[in-house]
C-alpha cells in the first residue's frame, strides 16, 4: 500500500511539473498547447498584469521556462551584441544577461525581424541558443557560464535568422535554408559538434530568394517510429531522427516558409509558404515522393504566412497576417467559421482546454472560445508591439513585446512589483 501511495504521489508531481515548463518554441509539445487551467482571460497594463519587466535591444524570440527561470534572447547595437538573459520567474528581477557572441558585420534583415528571432530550448541545467549563421551555444542554465558554442552553421538568410532549433534526444537539430546553401543538421547536445548533415533534395528554384525558408521541424511517430518533419522551400521532407536520411518528401510551390508544422489524427499539417500560402494535410505514411493521394485535403483561402495554426480537439484555428481567423475541421479542412478581428499578426497563437489565444503586432488580444462556433470572451490590449509567441507556466502567461517581458495571470491584486517600475 505504502509502494503505491509513493507511485501515486510521483506520477501526481510529474503531472503538476508538466505545466510548469515551457521548454521551446511553441511549448512542450511544439503545437502551442498549454494543460494550465485558469488563465487569465482578461489584461491590460492595469489588470491581472503581476510584472512588468523592460527588455533591452530587439528580439522576437519567445520566453523559454524551466522551474524558476525564464531565458529569452535579444540583440543589441544592431545586431552586433547578441545576448541571452534570464529573470526569476517569481519577481522578474533579472538573474543573468550574457553575451554570448559578438557579430562584425551582421547580414541586413526584413524589417519586420530580428537578430534574436529563434527560439531557445531549455532542458535540466542546460540552455540551447541559437542566432542563426551567427552561432549556436550551449549555456549553463543556472549560472549563465557558456559551455560550448558552434559558429560553422553558415548560411545566407536574406531576412534574417528564423527557425528555431529543436531537441531529439541527445541531438540538437537546426534547419539551414538561406539563398545561398539550405540543408538540416544534427549537433551532439553535449559538444555541439555535428553528428549528420543533409542537404536539401531537389531541383533548386532559379531566383535565389525563393530557395530560402524559416520553419521549425517537428518530431512525430509513424508506425511506432520517431521521424523529423521539416518544410523548406518548395518541398516538405521526412527525416530519420538518428541519422538524417530522407525518409519522403512532398512538393509544392511556396518559399520563406515560416509556421511549425502541425500533426494530429495521423495528418502532417504544413504551410506552404509566400507568396499564396496553402495548409496541406498530409499522411506520412509512405516513401520516396509522396503521391498526391496523400494528400487528405488543401486549404487556400486566408492561410497565414507567420502564424503557426494551433489544433483543439478537432478544430484547427489559424489566424492570417491580416487578421482574419478561420476554423477548420481536421479530418476533412471544412471550414467552421471566418471572422475578421483586425489587425496584422504574427505571433503564434496558443491553445488551452478550453480557450484561444491569438496575438496581434499592434499590442491587441483576442481570446476566443476553443469550439466550432465563433464567440470572443475578450479583447485585451498592451502597450508595444506583439511580434513573440507567448509562453506558459502555472497559471501565468508571459508576453513578450518590443520593449518589455510581461506576467499575465488573474490576481486579485494585480498590481506591478517593483520590477514593472
Amino acid at each position: 500500500m505504502r509502494f503505491c501511495l509513493i507511485l501515486c504521489l510521483a506520477f501526481a508531481a510529474r503531472i503538476a511539473a508538466a505545466g510548469e515548463s515551457w521548454p521551446q518554441f511553441r511549448g512542450p509539445d511544439g503545437q502551442g498547447h498549454t494543460d494550465a487551467v485558469g488563465l487569465a482571460t482578461k489584461w491590460g497594463e492595469g489588470e491581472n498584469v503581476n510584472w512588468k519587466v523592460p527588455i533591452p535591444g530587439r528580439g522576437w524570440s519567445s520566453p523559454v521556462i524551466l522551474e524558476n527561470r525564464i531565458w529569452l534572447t535579444t540583440a543589441l547595437d544592431d545586431g552586433h551584441s547578441l545576448r541571452a538573459m534570464c529573470l526569476d520567474r517569481t519577481t522578474g528581477n533579472v538573474l543573468h544577461d550574457v553575451e554570448v557572441f559578438t557579430v562584425d558585420d551582421p547580414q541586413s534583415i526584413n524589417a519586420k525581424n530580428s537578430y534574436a528571432s529563434p527560439t531557445s530550448l531549455i532542458e535540466g541545467d542546460r540552455l540551447w541558443v541559437h542566432f542563426g549563421t551567427y552561432g549556436t551555444a550551449c549555456l549553463d542554465s543556472r549560472t549563465g557560464k557558456t559551455l560550448w558554442t558552434n559558429r560553422e552553421l553558415q548560411v545566407d538568410h536574406k531576412e534574417g535568422p528564423g527557425s528555431s532549433p529543436i531537441l531529439v534526444g541527445d541531438l540538437l537539430v537546426v534547419h539551414c535554408d538561406g539563398i545561398d546553401v539550405q540543408y538540416i543538421v544534427a549537433l551532439d547536445k553535449r559538444s555541439g559538434h555535428i553528428v549528420w548533415k543533409t542537404d536539401r533534395t531537389g531541383a533548386k528554384h532559379p531566383a535565389p530568394d525563393q530557395r530560402k525558408s524559416y520553419s521549425t521541424p517537428l518530431v512525430i511517430e509513424v508506425a511506432g517510429k520517431k521521424e523529423i518533419v521539416s518544410t523548406g522551400a518548395d518541398r516538405a521532407y521526412g527525416y530519420d531522427v538518428a541519422t538524417g536520411i530522407e525518409l519522403w518528401h512532398i512538393e509544392y510551390d511556396g518559399f520563406s516558409n515560416v509556421p511549425r508544422p502541425l500533426f494530429a489524427d495521423g495528418l502532417v499539417i504544413i504551410d506552404t509558404g509566400y507568396m499564396k500560402p496553402q495548409l496541406w494535410a498530409i499522411r506520412p505514411d509512405g516513401s520516396g515522393k509522396l503521391a498526391d493521394s496523400n494528400v487528405a485535403w488543401r486549404v487556400k483561402n486566408q492561410v497565414p504566412a507567420n502564424p503557426s495554426p494551433v489544433i483543439v480537439g478537432q478544430n484547427l484555428f489559424m489566424v492570417s497576417d491580416q487578421g482574419v481567423v478561420t476554423c477548420l475541421d481536421v479530418a476533412t479542412g471544412k471550414e467552421r467559421f471566418k471572422s475578421r478581428l483586425g489587425g496584422n499578426f504574427s505571433a503564434s497563437p496558443i491553445a488551452d482546454a478550453s480557450h484561444i489565444y491569438l496575438f496581434s503586432e499592434e499590442g491587441d488580444s483576442v481570446v476566443l472560445e476553443a469550439t466550432d462556433k465563433l464567440h470572443e470572451v475578450a479583447r485585451n490590449k498592451l502597450d508595444g508591439r506583439i511580434m513573440a509567441s507567448p509562453a506558459i507556466a502555472g497559471k501565468a502567461m508571459f508576453m513578450r513585446t518590443d520593449t518589455h517581458l510581461y506576467r499575465i495571470e488573474q490576481t486579485s491584486d494585480a498590481a506591478p512589483s517593483t520590477a514593472a517600475r
